[in-house]
């Protein structure tokens, strides 16, 4: 995990370089040109990081020994703590997976864009969500689809 947490800084500071700190997309420049392509490079590795860095101190707590509360609600307190922890490191571990999928899209050249309608996912969307694969009405018709196919 060392080598995978080095490589991502490396791409991380690569990708920082190629972008002014105080750039931020608008829609008065051209959709996905390299410029943006390049901020969406860098917001998806830095999330990446902040993943691998707080994966990396959790590993470190649970290294640092077993839990020795002498209290049984104490223990029990942070027994659930660790669980928790733990689900939310799982849900992060495929969220990695979401974001090694857009950095691909971006190679490829395929990145902002749907993969059901080929339409602009839009700016203001990708910001906040940097690993959409949809526009918001594809991705309402999906859930939508998906509900219904859920209470049949």
């Amino acid at each position: 995990m060392a080598t995978s947490a080095s490589n991502v800084s490396e791409k991380l500071e690569q990708a920082r370089a190629a972008v002014d700190p105080d750039y931020v997309p608008s829609d008065d420049e051209e959709y996905m040109s390299e410029r943006q392509l390049n901020y969406f490079r860098m917001l998806l590795l830095d999330w990446k990081k902040s993943i691998h860095d707080a994966a990396g101190h959790t590993l470190q707590s649970l290294k640092d020994g077993p839990i020795r509360e002498p209290d049984l609600n104490d223990r029990a307190s942070s027994e659930t703590d660790w669980g928790i922890e733990l689900r939310t490191r799982d849900r992060q571990r495929k969220l990695i997976a979401k974001i090694d999928s857009a950095l691909r899209n971006i190679d490829k050249g395929e990145y902002g864009y749907c993969e059901v309608t080929g339409d602009p996912i839009g700016l203001r969307r990708l910001i906040a969500r940097p690993v959409a694969t949809m526009t918001v009405e594809a991705q309402t018709a999906h859930e939508r689809k998906e509900k219904v196919s859920r209470d049949d």
